[in-house]
């Protein structure tokens, strides 16, 4: 069975940080790219950051660009998601993510965890 678990949401103030993980098991997730996509309520789903299978490469939705850093292990099953200086319209649902390239990951998922909410107060 392919699961993908997020883990480390959470209520955070503006400007605070949190770090979110995604463990990855049921098939090769080490030669997939793996990200994170999120949704806001009322919003459609956006992409949020991918990594390569090998962690060498990372694409970022301008939106995040300077504030959120991916990253994988070295197993390269599980993903982290390090967002910083977080803003009240970083609110979402985080779901983690993998697909077959980190070009297909920006627009599309072959895989989709069940998601991990973050609310930011301000």
């Amino acid at each position: 069975q392919v699961q993908l678990v997020e883990s480390g949401g959470g209520l955070v103030q503006a400007g605070g940080s949190l770090t979110l993980s995604c463990a990855a098991s049921g098939r090769t997730f080490s030669t997939y790219a793996m990200g994170w996509f999120r949704q806001a309520p009322g919003k459609e789903r956006e992409f949020v950051a991918a990594v390569s299978w090998d962690g060498r490469s990372t694409r970022y939705a301008d939106s995040v660009k300077g504030r959120f850093t991916i990253s994988r292990d070295k197993a390269k099953i599980t993903v982290y998601l390090q967002v910083n200086s977080l803003k009240s319209e970083d609110t979402a649902v985080y779901y983690c993510a993998a697909s077959r390239s980190t070009y297909r990951l920006v627009s599309e998922a072959d895989y989709l965890g069940q998601g991990t909410q973050v609310t930011v107060s301000s």
